[in-house]
Protein backbone atom coordinates (compact mmCIF):
# COMPACT_ATOMS: atom_id res chain seq x y z
CA UNK A 1 0.00 0.00 0.00
CA UNK A 2 1.25 3.55 -1.14
CA UNK A 3 0.52 6.35 0.86
CA UNK A 4 1.73 10.11 2.28
CA UNK A 5 1.08 11.66 5.27
CA UNK A 6 0.69 15.02 6.55
CA UNK A 7 1.66 16.57 9.50
CA UNK A 8 0.37 20.51 10.42
CA UNK A 9 4.09 21.92 12.65
CA UNK A 10 1.14 25.06 13.60
CA UNK A 11 -1.65 23.18 15.33
CA UNK A 12 -1.70 22.99 19.21
CA UNK A 13 -3.71 21.19 21.53
CA UNK A 14 -4.60 21.72 24.79
CA UNK A 15 -1.87 23.42 26.81
CA UNK A 16 0.72 21.59 24.68
CA UNK A 17 3.80 23.16 22.31
CA UNK A 18 3.69 23.04 18.85
CA UNK A 19 6.52 20.89 19.14
CA UNK A 20 5.21 18.43 21.29
CA UNK A 21 2.31 18.62 18.73
CA UNK A 22 4.38 18.34 15.99
CA UNK A 23 5.89 15.02 17.75
CA UNK A 24 2.69 13.28 19.01
CA UNK A 25 1.46 13.77 15.16
CA UNK A 26 5.01 12.18 13.42
CA UNK A 27 4.88 9.21 16.33
CA UNK A 28 1.51 8.41 16.11
CA UNK A 29 1.78 8.58 12.16
CA UNK A 30 4.87 6.32 12.24
CA UNK A 31 3.46 3.76 14.09
CA UNK A 32 0.02 3.46 11.54
CA UNK A 33 2.73 3.27 8.85
CA UNK A 34 4.79 0.82 10.30
CA UNK A 35 2.04 -1.60 11.74
CA UNK A 36 0.09 -1.00 8.25
CA UNK A 37 3.10 -1.20 6.27
CA UNK A 38 2.52 1.17 4.47
CA UNK A 39 4.90 2.63 1.87
CA UNK A 40 5.58 6.41 1.81
CA UNK A 41 5.81 8.23 -1.47
CA UNK A 42 8.03 11.51 -2.21
CA UNK A 43 6.66 13.00 -4.74
CA UNK A 44 8.99 15.82 -4.57
CA UNK A 45 12.28 15.30 -5.60
CA UNK A 46 13.47 18.61 -3.78
CA UNK A 47 11.21 18.02 -0.26
CA UNK A 48 13.11 17.88 2.89
CA UNK A 49 10.55 15.56 4.90
CA UNK A 50 9.01 12.27 4.52
CA UNK A 51 6.11 14.05 4.68
CA UNK A 52 4.20 17.17 3.74
CA UNK A 53 3.72 19.92 6.22
CA UNK A 54 1.10 22.39 3.50
CA UNK A 55 -1.85 20.75 1.86
CA UNK A 56 -1.46 23.54 -1.03
CA UNK A 57 2.14 21.76 -1.87
CA UNK A 58 0.74 18.28 -1.76
CA UNK A 59 -1.94 18.82 -4.10
CA UNK A 60 0.39 20.41 -6.05
CA UNK A 61 3.22 17.76 -6.41
CA UNK A 62 -0.71 15.83 -7.06
CA UNK A 63 -1.61 17.27 -10.23
CA UNK A 64 1.60 17.46 -11.38
CA UNK A 65 2.68 13.25 -10.88
CA UNK A 66 -1.11 11.94 -11.13
CA UNK A 67 0.28 9.35 -9.05
CA UNK A 68 -1.66 6.88 -8.09
CA UNK A 69 -1.67 6.31 -3.94
CA UNK A 70 -3.94 4.56 -1.46
CA UNK A 71 -3.96 6.64 1.72
CA UNK A 72 -3.61 9.85 2.58
CA UNK A 73 -2.83 9.77 6.38
CA UNK A 74 -3.48 12.81 8.90
CA UNK A 75 -3.22 12.62 12.39
CA UNK A 76 -6.54 13.55 13.02
CA UNK A 77 -9.20 16.23 11.28
CA UNK A 78 -8.91 18.81 13.42
CA UNK A 79 -4.94 19.37 12.49
CA UNK A 80 -6.31 20.36 8.98
CA UNK A 81 -9.53 21.88 10.55
CA UNK A 82 -8.51 25.77 8.87
CA UNK A 83 -7.96 23.67 5.59
CA UNK A 84 -11.04 22.15 5.09
CA UNK A 85 -13.10 25.03 6.37
CA UNK A 86 -11.00 27.94 4.39
CA UNK A 87 -10.33 25.60 0.84
CA UNK A 88 -13.34 22.86 1.17
CA UNK A 89 -12.91 22.40 -2.43
CA UNK A 90 -9.49 21.81 -2.46
CA UNK A 91 -9.97 19.53 0.32
CA UNK A 92 -12.24 17.65 -2.07
CA UNK A 93 -10.22 17.32 -5.18
CA UNK A 94 -7.40 16.48 -2.32
CA UNK A 95 -8.95 13.73 -0.80
CA UNK A 96 -9.74 12.33 -4.45
CA UNK A 97 -6.30 11.22 -5.18
CA UNK A 98 -5.93 8.86 -2.94
CA UNK A 99 -8.84 5.55 -2.12
CA UNK A 100 -9.07 6.72 1.69
CA UNK A 101 -8.49 8.95 4.14
CA UNK A 102 -7.11 7.69 7.21
CA UNK A 103 -7.05 9.65 10.79
CA UNK A 104 -4.48 7.96 12.92
CA UNK A 105 -5.81 9.41 16.37
CA UNK A 106 -9.15 7.95 15.73
CA UNK A 107 -7.29 4.30 15.08
CA UNK A 108 -5.66 4.50 18.42
CA UNK A 109 -8.98 5.59 20.42
CA UNK A 110 -10.20 2.39 18.46
CA UNK A 111 -7.52 -0.06 19.50
CA UNK A 112 -7.39 1.25 22.78
CA UNK A 113 -11.16 0.71 22.92
CA UNK A 114 -11.23 -2.65 21.79
CA UNK A 115 -8.23 -3.66 24.15
CA UNK A 116 -10.14 -2.93 27.56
Amino acid sequence: MKGIYLINPNWQSGNKSKQECTQAQKQALQTYIDDHNILTVKLNQWQLNDYYTIPHALLYDLKQKKADLDVLLLYSEEVLEDFISSYPARWLILKSFFNEVVFAAKQEENYFEGAG
